[in-house]
């Protein structure tokens, strides 16, 4: 299945030969909850993730399940796992105390965010005593250690952005503050992303921008997601859920389809990782690796075999 013929773009840098991935789950609420996300980094650890994250909810809602989550999973898992901080509703000596436990118990990556206010209406505020934005928050990171620092970039502008250009300059803040990676707001449309990546080459932005990812299942609420943040969804991913709403098993095959077609036309331009919003879900993100090449560690795809065999 695809979308709109896709165009030529410059192919981006990449050292690895291999597809690298990540995951992203978010800290479970209740025990049932729980059991799903250990099944989905059960199921997920043997495609061998460069790292997975944990989300940190609104204003900080989740910081004491976010920090047992990431803890758990990089020492039970035996995964390297980020965990997700953000300025919202901290100080900085909060936020640098965070940053501290997480260094004691090993964590050696955030994923540091501006973040979102508690209540969407009113708007983001600053703490009065804390990181005003993202790229403050990377300067203060690494003062409180070498950490490998990951951000977030926007193909489609964030919501409070005025223009492309200050979106843009602002993730150019943050890699000059320390970041050395960004992950992007999920798009539907390569082109999106190969646009946007055209546009941070020439802004001098040079570290790797990992194309996110998100499998949809779920059309409606995808759609009142990327209404909050800005992410577009196109007619033609509309049209193949169309009378679907009463069958999730076909939902499933068409998700997975949808994003191993967008994935393939980016490896084509070039791109070697991706990043996925997983939901705590390992069915649709599994699938989507399995279509790329991607199998458990020490499981070679039998092309793969048989190529190597041949050259023998």
């Amino acid at each position: 299945m695809s979308g709109p013929a896709r165009r030529t773009a410059v192919r981006p840098a990449t050292t690895d030969t291999a597809l690298q991935v990540s995951f992203e789950f978010f800290p479970p609420r209740t025990e049932k909850m729980s059991e799903q996300l250990w099944r989905a980094v059960e199921r997920l650890a043997p495609l061998g993730p460069r790292f997975v994250s944990v989300t940190y909810g609104a204003g900080g809602s989740t910081r004491a399940r976010t920090h047992e989550t990431v803890s758990r999973i990089q020492s039970d898992a035996g995964l390297a796992c980020a965990a997700h901080l953000t300025c919202v509703g901290a100080s900085r000596d909060e936020i640098d105390e965070i940053a501290r436990r997480y260094w004691d118990v090993g964590i050696r990556h955030i994923v540091a965010l501006r973040g979102d206010a508690p209540d969407a209406d009113a708007g983001y505020a600053p703490h009065p005593q804390g990181y005003a934005n993202a790229a403050e928050l990377v300067d203060g990171l690494k003062r409180n250690g070498d950490f490998e620092i990951s951000v977030a970039a926007y193909p489609e502008i964030h919501p409070d952005s005025p223009s492309s250009q200050a979106d843009l300059d602002n993730l150019k803040r943050k890699i000059d503050a320390g970041a050395d990676r960004a992950i992007t707001q999920y798009f539907f449309d390569a082109d999106t992303y190969l646009r946007f990546l055209e546009r941070a080459r020439a802004a001098g932005i040079w570290v790797p921008i990992v194309p996110g990812i998100l499998p949809v299942s779920n059309l409606a609420q995808v759609v009142k997601f990327s209404q909050l943040c800005g992410a577009s969804v196109p007619a033609w991913l509309a049209h193949l859920f169309e009378g679907l709403e009463d069958d999730a098993e076909t939902r499933r095959m068409v998700a997975v389809n949808v994003a191993a077609d967008q994935c393939r036309a980016l490896m084509a331009a070039g791109v070697g990782e991706f990043h996925f919003y997983t939901l705590n879900r390992a069915d649709l993100t599994y699938g989507i690796c399995h279509i790329l090449g991607l199998r458990p560690q020490g499981q070679l795809p039998e092309a793969a075999t048989t190529t190597e065999s041949a050259g023998a």
